[in-house]
């Protein structure tokens, strides 16, 4: 009886368009990401630094990337990255018109993970701000879900930061699911794509944290904007915000191109294939899709 009622529930409520199941899983992917990411930041600053510490954030957003793609891998390929997708789109693994849906999931899923840290640290946001929610001074909170260049960053530096911190992350990503290279085991391409994030995050940190995901930026920023901060959060440090947008998608086309010219171009058609990680076969089943 309980199988009957599973089964009866599952044809009425199971979702039949493709899309509409990538887009649920792109967000929820997503959500993930930014809240256990956005989660390790607010834990550090609220705690003011007692309990988290640089590395606390690191391993926070190496884990919900991790996590991210878990959730979403086996059903949208788990990019939760607009600058990933747009990286698949160039090398024909998602097509174009899925795109716009894939961006549209990402951006709402971040801005539902802030909503979701910003309500689980409610009272530890009014005890440390004293309910004045800001961005700049000794109780700014911020960029506990936006970036905000460092003192010394340029907006050239800072778009050249993006540009090659995302370019990074999309190659390595890409050499992960190539089934024409090493990859990495069935089902541990996620472990070693958050580690991806790890390595970007001791090495490339300084200037402005690494958001090199434009809905996990762009998404909170707006969340803040409408949350209590203000205005204030697009227009600090000379409208810093488009520069964690912009980059990273042209970071994702450089790394895209960069891998098919230097790599994958050259695989040997002759040579048999090694098997395909999951996450490949769901690129390449949602490029047939």
């Amino acid at each position: 009886q309980q199988l009957q009622h599973r089964t009866k529930m599952r044809k009425h409520c199971a979702i039949k368009h493709g899309i509409l199941k990538e887009f649920l899983a792109e967000f929820l992917g997503t959500f993930v990401l930014v809240l256990f990411g956005c989660g390790a930041v607010a834990q550090t600053v609220l705690s003011r630094n007692m309990l988290g510490e640089p590395l606390t954030v690191h391993i926070g957003f190496s884990v919900g990337l991790m996590m991210a793609a878990y959730v979403a891998g086996g059903v949208s390929g788990g990019h939760v990255n607009p600058a990933v997708s747009l990286a698949m789109v160039i090398l024909g693994k998602l097509k174009i018109w899925k795109f716009p849906f894939y961006v549209l999931a990402q951006f709402l899923g971040a801005f539902a993970g802030a909503a979701a840290v910003f309500g689980l640290y409610y009272d530890a946001f009014m005890d440390f701000t004293s309910g004045i929610l800001s961005v700049t001074g000794i109780n700014a909170t911020g960029h506990i879900f936006a970036s905000y260049p460092a003192r010394h960053l340029s907006v050239l530096g800072g778009f050249v930061d993006q540009v090659v911190g995302t370019g990074m992350l999309v190659l390595c990503i890409l050499a992960i699911i190539d089934g024409g290279n090493i990859g990495a085991p069935r089902g541990v391409e996620p472990l070693a794509i958050g580690l991806i994030i790890m390595a970007i995050g001791v090495s490339m940190g300084l200037n402005c944290g690494y958001p090199l995901n434009p809905a996990r930026d762009l998404g909170p920023r707006l969340f803040t904007a409408l949350a209590g901060w203000g205005m204030e959060v697009f227009s600090t440090a000379g409208y810093w915000w488009w520069i964690p947008v912009a980059g990273p998608m042209v970071g994702g086309v450089v790394a895209a191109v960069l891998y098919y010219l230097l790599i994958q171009l050259h695989h040997s058609h002759d040579e048999p294939e090694k098997p395909h990680s999951s996450l490949k076969d769901k690129y390449e089943m949602i490029t047939m899709s």
